[in-house]
């Protein structure tokens, strides 16, 4: 284990560099919009004829998931505008990928995970929490003996190790009275070849996100457990601190415009914008008709209990030998205390 921490060191320094240069452009002199401040409120403030001021520029880094479609639907919309905020989406196939654009600070914020959290922290990243995002993993068997989460004991399970997968695995696990040591673990962290050797009768169950849950329930495959029925929400959105110091305006403008995407949706037929979510998630076309898109609510901060329990893990399994407590991880930037 002691390897692994420090390759996440390794991976993780060009991305503490980044942090540090950013926080030391980014003095306490200057604005949201990079304009220095002069201490004199009136000459500050712009003039009554004065245009607007240009909407600053908020760059994502997100996974092809459901997770990123309201900051999507904002962005398409034009929400983000009507709230001076320019939102640039970023959409990778992957978290390596993700995260090789955060280290060379290509994005300002990126869709994360608790797990992904106790690793930027162990690394002595400042990277913080601003609110969960609606994402979802599910549990897929095609074994026709397998019923439920019990039944896996003894049995073949497919996941990314020292991830959220795992993480989320271990907790369904437990609430069946089961540990990790009851199953074998076969390591894939390709999400598209999971669901085929699942599909070939190659493992008795997966951990899957969307768009490959519709795509293995379409194929026959059943789904034992979700995030969502074991309680457990693993899913936020993430800045590092110097750009919560530098863009925080930009940040609430964000979520001002991301609450706005929800209401869209509530108040829109889903056949106004599944195309969109077909595009940018990646389901097959064929599947149209059989996608449930979820109830998406206002943005909100994560449950400190929720982060507990996954720093938690992330300590048994060795990932996180920091003291580092849930608040600590915590911005207040949208959500005041």
């Amino acid at each position: 284990m002691k390897r692994t921490n420090r390759k996440h060191r390794m991976m993780l320094f060009m991305l503490a560099a980044a942090v540090s240069m950013a926080a030391a452009g980014c003095g306490s002199n200057t604005n949201n919009a990079g304009t220095p401040n002069t201490g004199n409120a009136a000459a500050d403030a712009p003039a009554a004829n004065e245009a607007p001021a240009e909407a600053a520029v908020l760059t994502l880094g997100l996974l092809p998931s459901i997770d990123a479609i309201p900051f999507i639907i904002a962005h398409e919309q034009g929400f983000d505008q009507e709230h001076n905020v320019n939102l640039e989406i970023q959409t990778f196939k992957s978290a390596k990928d993700r995260d090789v654009a955060f280290q060379a600070g290509k994005v300002d914020g990126i869709s994360a995970d608790l797990v992904a959290m106790s690793i930027y922290n162990e690394a002595g990243l400042d990277v913080k929490i601003t609110s969960t995002t609606t994402g979802e993993f599910d549990l897929l068997t095609g074994n026709d003996a397998i019923q439920d989460v019990q039944d896996l004991k003894g049995k073949t399970v497919i996941l990314s190790k020292n991830t959220s997968t795992q993480y989320t695995v271990a907790m369904m696990l437990k609430q069946a009275g089961l540990t990790g040591d009851d199953i074998t673990v076969t390591e894939v962290p390709q999400i598209p070849t999971r669901l085929e050797l699942l599909k070939n009768q190659k493992a008795d169950a997966a951990i899957l996100p969307e768009p490959y849950v519709t795509m293995g329930r379409a194929a026959g495959l059943r789904v034992l457990s979700s995030t969502k029925t074991a309680g457990v929400n693993p899913f936020v959105l993430a800045f590092p601190q110097s750009a919560i110091d530098a863009k925080g305006q930009a940040i609430r403008d964000m979520y001002a415009a991301y609450d706005e995407a929800v209401a869209y949706m509530k108040s829109h037929d889903q056949s106004e914008y599944i195309d969109l979510i077909i595009k940018e998630v990646g389901y097959p076309d064929t599947l149209k008709d059989q996608i449930t898109v979820p109830e998406y609510l206002p943005a909100n901060q994560v449950d400190v209990k929720e982060v507990e329990a996954a720093f938690a893990w992330a300590r048994e399994t060795g990932l996180l030998t920091k003291n580092i407590s849930a608040e600590e991880v915590i911005s207040d930037v949208q959500f005041k205390k």
